[in-house]
C-alpha cells in the first residue's frame, strides 16, 4: 500500500472514530430507569449534575427526573408536530427543544439571569443547569421547597405565574404526570444513595483533585 493510500486509510479511520464518539455522546442512556447506570455510562454527567445541585440547591434526583419526563434524555427532542386533517404534518405546538424541552424565551431569560450566554439546550451540562436554575426560581417565586418535586414540576410546566394562579387546579392529567415525576425522583434518589460514593470518587479522579 502506498504512503498516500495509508494516509487516506488513517484519515478515514479517524473520521469514523470521531463519528462513533459523537454518536455515543449524544445518544440517550441505555437504561434511563437507573440513575447509577446513567451516570456510569455517560462520563461527566454526574459531575455536571452535582455542580448544578451545589449551585442552585435542586437535588440531582429531582433534576434528572425532570429531564427524563421532558425528553427521555434525547438531546434534540422536540414536541411532535400537529396533524392537519388527521394525517398531514403541521407545525409544532411550541419551540421547546433539547434535554429540558425549554422554550426559546425561557432559555434566553436563563442565559441572562445566569450569565451563561451561549448555552445550548442540547448540551446536557447546560440543560441540567437550566433545570436547577428554574427550580431555584420556583422555590423563591412560588415558595416551593427545593425537595418538593411534585409542586416544582407543576411550576416547571405551568410557569411561575401560572403556578401562582393555580392554573393546574383542574388539570387532572398534569397532576398525574407530576406524581409520576415525583415517584421517579424518589427512585432515583434511592438508587443514587447506593452508588454516589463511587461516583464522587470517579469525579475527583477525573478532575484530578
Amino acid at each position: 500500500m502506498t504512503k498516500n493510500n495509508n494516509n487516506r486509510l488513517i484519515a478515514a479511520l479517524l473520521a469514523c472514530g470521531a463519528l462513533l464518539t459523537a454518536g455515543c455522546a449524544t445518544s440517550p442512556p441505555s437504561n434511563t430507569d437507573d440513575i447509577c447506570s446513567i451516570f456510569r455510562e455517560k462520563k461527566g454527567w454526574y459531575g455536571e449534575a452535582k455542580d448544578a445541585e451545589e449551585k442552585w440547591g435542586s437535588p440531582v434526583a429531582t433534576m434528572m427526573a425532570f429531564i427524563h419526563q421532558e425528553s427521555r434524555f434525547v438531546h434534540d427532542a422536540r414536541p411532535p408536530r400537529t396533524k392537519i386533517l388527521g394525517f398531514i404534518p403541521g407545525p409544532r405546538p411550541s419551540d421547546a427543544y433539547g434535554y429540558p424541552q425549554a422554550l426559546g424565551t425561557t432559555w434566553r431569560t436563563y442565559e441572562r439571569s445566569s450569565f451563561n450566554y451561549g448555552a445550548d439546550r442540547d448540551d446536557f451540562g447546560d440543560a441540567i443547569d437550566f433545570v436547577g436554575w428554574y427550580n431555584n426560581t420556583s422555590a423563591r417565586q412560588c415558595r416551593i421547597k427545593s425537595n418538593d418535586t411534585y409542586h416544582l414540576y407543576l411550576a416547571y410546566h405551568e410557569g411561575h405565574g401560572g403556578f401562582n394562579r393555580r392554573t393546574f387546579r383542574n388539570k387532572a392529567w398534569l397532576k398525574q404526570v407530576s406524581k409520576k415525576v415525583s415517584a421517579r425522583a424518589q427512585r432515583y434518589q434511592q438508587q443514587l444513595n447506593s452508588c454516589e460514593s463511587s461516583l464522587k470518587r470517579r469525579k475527583k479522579f477525573l478532575g484530578l483533585f
